[in-house]
């Protein structure tokens, strides 16, 4: 039995990619499971900030942040929002940046770290991004974010004391440092058994390919190390 594919997922989010990043995996990952011989994989998300500065209350819309923070015209703000959600609903994904909460996200990135020890990971990423992107729900705040967090089947009265407790803060740091290390600058950004990187939202197809690519070397070697 060969060895899963690890795939390590750099993202944020309050990263309007990264979710069509994470749609386009999956579809990807769908793709490959009619195969004989299905790739089998093991996904990690990592935390990445983007906008570490950012309040918990940020008082205004998305174009406000954006025309702020990037110093962009605010028409020009409008243009971009309205080509990512156009790209979004090509990846089946509703985004509503009418609705959207700008916010500080370390929170969401611990509670991340949380579910990831009681193995609900993937689910808190979907749900922390749904909410954030399609629903314009609060993800900075910990009264919002433990709501979320029981939402997935996670232990609220744990959630709360591991946000309030920030014990899960030095994982979120570790991530930032190897990404640092990696040379990470955006994100999504992925890590694909440890020595390829994919950057950006890239369609499923790349995923297929890369998945199928190394899963077929991986059935290579596999005789060949039972031989030796």
């Amino acid at each position: 039995m060969s060895e899963p594919i690890s795939i390590d997922i750099w993202s944020d989010i309050a990263c309007p990619w990264c979710y069509i990043g994470k749609r386009n995996l999956e579809k990807g990952l769908e793709a490959v499971a009619g195969d004989d011989d299905v790739p089998q994989v093991n996904i990690t998300f990592h935390s990445f900030e983007l906008s570490p500065d950012t309040p918990v209350d940020f008082d205004g819309d998305e174009v406000d942040f954006l025309a702020g923070h990037k110093g962009m015209p605010r028409a020009q703000v409008e243009q971009m929002l309205s080509h990512v959600t156009g790209v979004a609903a090509g990846a089946g994904l509703e985004y509503r940046f009418d609705l959207l909460q700008h916010t500080n996200t370390v929170k969401a990135h611990e509670l991340l770290h949380f579910a990831k020890a009681k193995g609900l990971q993937h689910e808190m990423e979907e749900r922390l991004m749904a909410a954030y992107f399609t629903e314009g729900k609060h993800v900075g705040r910990i009264d919002d974010l433990v709501e979320l967090a029981t939402e997935v089947g996670l232990d609220p009265g744990e959630a709360r004391e591991a946000l309030e407790s920030a014990r899960y803060l030095p994982a979120v740091r570790q991530d930032q440092a190897q990404a640092r290390a990696y040379g990470i600058q955006g994100v999504p950004f992925f890590v694909i058994d440890g020595q390829y990187g994919i950057s950006g939202a890239q369609p499923p197809a790349a995923f297929e390919n890369v998945l199928r690519d190394l899963w077929a070397k991986r059935a290579e070697s596999a005789p060949e190390a039972a031989a030796g």
